[in-house]
């Protein structure tokens, strides 16, 4: 029984060495100024930042890679991850999108951001830059719906430059009618 263990145990490791020699395509696609969603909305400076640090990894053509990446198979869950996430909302084709289609992925970023559904948890440990706090989530979120808003409006395509100013987005100290989600 013993010799049974052993020879598993060991074309498992076998397996795990030889499935490092087919990683990942680490290599992004161009981006197209004229498409992308920093020119064509132009966001004030902090939520720019803040987009860089919490969604850019996963939702453009701008994906920085971490070091694990460099393991397999966990390289392949994390470009399928990757993949999935463009396909979803892709901020490097942004201008590619009617304004309908922006103005929904703009209100669909405002609630999954709200909500706390992004950036994700399970990126969270790995990327401290990408914890948002709760003035910078709803500073996020209503620059979002504020975008969602503008799209849908005759002056869609414009940027929304300062649309809500970050005064308006400060905690107050009272939440009214926020409800808490457990």
């Amino acid at each position: 029984m013993s010799k049974i263990f052993k020879w598993a145990g060991l074309a498992i490791l076998a397996a795990l060495v030889i499935i490092q020699f087919f990683g990942i395509d680490k290599t992004n696609p161009p981006v197209n100024a004229g498409e992308e969603f920093m020119a064509l909305a132009e966001p004030p400076a902090d939520i720019a930042k803040l987009l860089k640090d919490a969604c850019y990894d996963c939702h453009s053509h701008e994906t920085e890679y971490p070091w694990y990446t460099n393991i397999e198979p966990v390289s392949w869950w994390i470009a399928g991850h990757i993949n999935e996430a463009r396909g979803h909302l892709n901020f490097s084709k942004w201008g590619a999108y009617d304004a309908e289609k922006m103005a929904h992925k703009a209100e669909e970023c405002g609630e999954e951001v709200e909500k706390g559904k992004m950036p994700l948890k399970s990126y969270l440990p790995m990327h401290p830059e990408a914890r948002l706090s709760d003035a910078q989530r709803k500073r996020l979120s209503s620059w979002f719906l504020a975008l969602a808003e503008q799209e849908e409006g005759p002056e869609a395509q414009q940027g929304v430059g300062e649309v809500p100013s970050k005064e308006d987005a400060e905690p107050s100290g009272e939440e009214e009618g926020h409800e808490h989600e457990h």
